[in-house]
């Protein structure tokens, strides 16, 4: 049986390829969230608006999309830039919510974990089906 600190590996790898694959093109191209840079989907990061130690929102779709390794490392995650984009694609006070639901309590369980990980794994195989790639 699986710890929950793997499951929680796992379930990260599956959500990441997840954000990564439902922003890129038939050809495998995605957009950094921060600089607006094109880059292959294995060839970049899936950065988090609020930090990941929120299990709140750290496999919230809204809080998370496709960003460059330079941005997500070393500029700290570009917050400010990040926060005006989920603004202007999700409607003004997105960033503001996030930052409000990232300080809720949020406990899982080892079912919580699994059921997530099977939907991602599923999302995955459905997108690279549908647009084409591997």
């Amino acid at each position: 049986m699986k710890s929950v600190s793997r499951l929680k590996k796992e379930l990260d790898k599956w959500f990441s390829l997840f954000i990564r694959l439902r922003s890129a093109t038939s050809e495998g191209m995605v957009q950094c969230v921060t600089s607006g840079r094109l880059y292959h989907y294995k060839k970049i990061h899936a950065g988090h608006f609020m930090s990941r130690r929120h299990l709140s929102t750290r496999w919230c779709e809204i809080n998370v999309a496709p960003q460059s390794a330079a941005d997500n490392l070393f500029g700290q995650g570009e917050q400010y830039k990040f926060g005006i984009a989920l603004d202007h694609k999700y409607g003004e006070g997105t960033a503001e919510e996030l930052q409000l639901k990232s300080r809720q309590i949020c406990k899982m369980s080892r079912a919580d974990y699994e059921e997530k990980i099977s939907y991602y794994k599923e999302a995955v195989k459905n997108l690279k089906k549908e647009k084409g790639i591997e």
